[in-house]
């Protein structure tokens, strides 16, 4: 599947779904092929990097707790990549406090450590999780200790 114009934006974007048998690992390659028609991407392996683990992160909690596929789409507007995850289950997640003995719990806080910024909203039969991820060079629209952050261009 090649990028393709989203009908509501002047973004560029790509969908699939991923049933529970065909795991995270399949998502991954999926999302690598579609980063690498990126102009910014091969200069930004780390990004890359972190846009694969969130897919499987997110991919493997859709299998894992909503028990159903797992539908990622990439968006690229020309400042942020969104990476979204939609799945069947209408709650949304909570960041938990894993103990250090735990094996799982901390997914949320892997998908918040890697990306610029991340939401999740319910719709009417499910929910979507999305992350954003600004190429290199781009301000983040993270905060900073005084207060001021570097929010979107308007569009």
């Amino acid at each position: 599947m090649r990028w393709h114009r989203e009908a509501s934006s002047s973004g560029l974007g790509a969908a699939r779904s991923f049933p529970v048998h065909r795991g995270a690992c399949e998502a991954r390659r999926w999302c690598l092929t579609h980063l690498n028609t990126l102009p910014w991407t091969e200069d930004a392996p780390d990004t890359v990097r972190s846009v694969l683990l969130t897919v499987s992160e997110l991919v493997t909690n859709a299998h894992v707790y909503a028990h159903s596929a797992a539908r990622p789409i990439l968006t690229w507007d020309g400042y942020c990549l969104h990476v979204s995850v939609a799945d069947r289950d209408p709650h949304l997640p909570a960041p938990s406090d894993a103990s250090t003995q735990a094996t799982s719990g901390r997914g949320l806080a892997i998908v918040d450590a890697l990306s610029d910024r991340w939401d999740a909203h319910a719709f009417h039969g499910g929910k979507a999780i999305t992350a954003c991820f600004l190429p290199p060079g781009e301000p983040s629209p993270h905060p900073t200790a005084d207060g001021e952050g570097s929010p979107p261009p308007e569009a």
